[in-house]
């Protein structure tokens, strides 16, 4: 992971929440985590299989970010906190 970001939640989206659209889960490169913490990360919050973390976790370092969940608002706020909890840096939109 090579840049340090600071990624937050739209604060317009708590308002639509209920709108019943999908929304993005985006996970960002930084270089203060290892792979192997972003890939158990994604294990454990997100319920990826390893393949699945593993390949997230390289798009991230190689491209910058990689979305990691599609749903529903009130479903993806409680892994966009959990993450935000584990110094990773995401944005929810």
């Amino acid at each position: 992971m090579n840049r340090k970001r600071n990624f937050q939640e739209d604060p317009k989206l708590e308002a639509n929440s209920n709108d019943g659209k999908d929304y993005q889960l985006t996970l960002y490169n930084d270089d203060v985590h290892d792979f192997h913490y972003v890939i158990e990360s994604l294990i454990e919050i997100c319920q990826h299989e390893a393949v699945q973390a593993e390949q997230c976790t390289f798009l991230v370092h190689y491209t910058g970010k990689c979305d990691v969940r599609k749903g529903k608002y009130h479903h993806l706020k409680r892994m966009f906190d959990r993450l935000v909890e584990k110094g990773l840096s995401v944005s929810l939109n």
